[in-house]
């Protein structure tokens, strides 16, 4: 049977726990038309373009969010 030969101390074991849990910051940049910080790849809340097109009305955007 597989036994541990040493016991493993908390900091090796806290690291190795801390890996699993890690929340990464959403990416944020600021929009090509207006300049209103944004998640890249998707549609801009504040004036609702994407991809140098207007897909949706900025009222809409702010009724929906």
């Amino acid at each position: 049977m597989a036994v541990p030969k040493r016991r493993t101390t908390r900091a090796k074991r806290n690291t190795r726990r801390a890996n699993h849990d890690k929340v990464a910051a959403p990416n944020i940049v600021p929009c090509p038309n207006c300049g209103a910080m944004m998640v890249p790849h998707r549609v801009c809340d504040a004036c609702g373009h994407y991809a140098g097109r207007k897909v949706k009305d900025a009222a809409a955007a702010e009724t929906e969010g």
